[in-house]
């Protein structure tokens, strides 16, 4: 399963989003959960977040959104936000190197 997910948040709670970001890669390199790709990227606007998501379920399980570190950046997006989190589905047609380990 490939998503994205993009958002706009108020300026002063950029470095705050960024923090919780950075917690969730920390823990991500600890777990190191097989068969998961995730990127976050900050776009030029400087308060506008695009996240991509590449993930096989293991069991019904999300390695990502199972993450304690994940749940506290998602606990509060919304109210971080101008213009709420948009997930939207993907369908790859094509990658080099984007999903490879």
């Amino acid at each position: 399963m490939k998503h994205m997910v993009s958002y706009t948040l108020k300026p002063d709670r950029v470095a705050e989003n960024e923090r919780l970001a950075r917690a969730v890669y920390e823990a991500l390199r600890e777990a190191r959960p097989p068969g998961l790709r995730y990127a976050t990227f900050r776009l030029g606007d400087g308060v506008s977040f695009v996240h991509l998501v590449s993930h096989e379920e293991a069991d019904g399980a999300n390695a990502l959104t199972s993450l304690p570190a994940f749940k506290a950046f998602s606990a509060g997006v919304k109210e971080r936000c101008v213009s709420p989190p948009v997930r939207v589905d993907l369908t790859e047609i094509g990658s080099y190197g984007f999903f490879d380990t």
